[in-house]
């Protein structure tokens, strides 16, 4: 089987080598190839993630736009409340107000009336108190009168009296 002018294992290692290169071409290819794959893919990482970062950046400027739209909104609705109730609360302290102002007349008009009424009466009393009191100083004088009359008639009685009892009394003796 062995060729004594050919050396042993000459083919195999030709055909060895031959695989060997062959297996370098591919390597170097694949290498080659890989190497551009992985270029390619970083160059595509980065367009992705620069349109991902854009599309990123775009999202957050509407999603702001549409925060301060709403948040502009409901500034105007509460100052739109705001205003609803600082106008009822006006509304009421001008009502109150009002009904003090008419309280405090009325009291005043019928404080009026009763200092007047009062005044009336005071009047009144002081009249017939000055009639009762002239009734009563005549009814002393009256009086008064009566009992000096009655003390005047009383000792003229006595004095009369003494004086006969003085002339019986003289002649008995």
């Amino acid at each position: 089987m062995q060729n004594e002018h050919t050396p042993m294992g000459e083919g195999a290692a030709n055909a060895v080598d031959a695989v060997v290169e062959k297996a370098q071409e591919v390597g170097a290819a694949v290498a080659e190839k890989a190497q551009q794959v992985g270029q390619a893919a970083v160059k595509k990482a980065g367009e992705v993630a620069v349109n991902v970062r854009d599309a990123a950046a775009v999202r957050a400027v509407q999603v702001k736009d549409a925060v301060v739209k709403q948040a502009a909104a409901a500034g105007k609705a509460v100052a739109k409340k705001a205003a609803a109730v600082k106008k009822a609360v006006v509304n009421r302290v001008k009502a109150r107000k009002a009904a003090k102002k008419s309280v405090a007349k009325k009291v005043g008009a019928k404080k009026a009336a009763v200092k007047k009424s009062a005044k009336k009466a005071a009047k009144k009393v002081a009249r017939k108190a000055g009639a009762a009191k002239k009734t009563v100083k005549k009814a002393a004088k009256k009086a008064a009168k009566k009992v000096a009359k009655k003390v005047a008639s009383a000792k003229r009685a006595v004095k009369k009296a003494t004086k006969k009892k003085a002339r019986k009394g003289g002649r008995r003796k």
